[in-house]
């Protein structure tokens, strides 16, 4: 009788010495599909106002808060990643905070008693842009890195357009004597802007994974 360890007792020892190291591209992938999910309520509910989609926002933002909780706890765990840990924190940490804004804009103008215009209902358009050039250049990590550049560029364009927009939205606002109804309004122009500049800093860490895969 053998007295080697059997291959299944083999495997268990090398797993405990040398566990799995998790998905991240995929972890990445699926929270900002998640991302993508919360914009696109809030592009509805810019179209609509309704206060069924400003909750369903509001239950988007508990879960995407689960979700970074999870994925940052992996990565602390994690053996090894198959790219750098800094990145991987920012990417989780920046996606969450887009949908953060979502949240936060919904709450602003349910507390200020703002409705939506052309502008907050645009700039979430762009919004949205972004977050789907997120989800397709965190998708390609995995099999085509060198293609999910073009994505993060998308990305940052859509932030770009968004920021040019607030600034038309602010030059048309600050028109009149009806002061208190701008400033409400800037503040919602202004977490969208913030929003905006999230997914930027999503781009600008998609790019610098990929100039280091490649």
């Amino acid at each position: 009788m053998s007295d080697s360890p059997s291959p299944s007792l083999l495997r268990r020892l090398v797993d405990r010495v040398f566990p799995k190291t998790p998905n991240f591209f995929l972890l990445l992938w699926e929270q900002a599909q998640q991302v993508e999910h919360t914009v696109g309520l809030l592009v509805e509910f810019m179209r609509s106002g309704s206060p069924e989609i400003a909750h369903q926002i509001k239950q988007d933002e508990h879960l995407a808060d689960k979700v970074k909780v999870m994925n940052i706890h992996t990565l602390n765990e994690a053996f090894s990643t198959p790219i750098d840990r800094e990145d991987i924190y920012r990417a989780v940490t920046m996606l969450d905070e887009i949908v953060n804004y979502c949240k936060d804009t919904v709450n602003e103008m349910d507390a200020l008693g703002v409705m939506p215009d052309e502008y907050t209902r645009d700039m979430a358009l762009l919004l949205h842009d972004g977050a789907v050039s997120l989800v397709s250049g965190f998708g390609k990590l995995d099999k085509n890195p060198a293609d999910a550049a073009v994505d993060a560029d998308l990305a940052r364009k859509a932030n770009r357009k968004v920021e040019k927009l607030y600034r038309k939205a602010l030059a048309a606002l600050f028109q009149g004597e009806d002061y208190v109804h701008m400033f409400k309004r800037r503040e919602i122009y202004r977490h969208l802007d913030n929003a905006a500049e999230r997914v930027q800093h999503c781009a600008n860490t998609l790019h610098d994974i990929v100039v280091k895969m490649v």
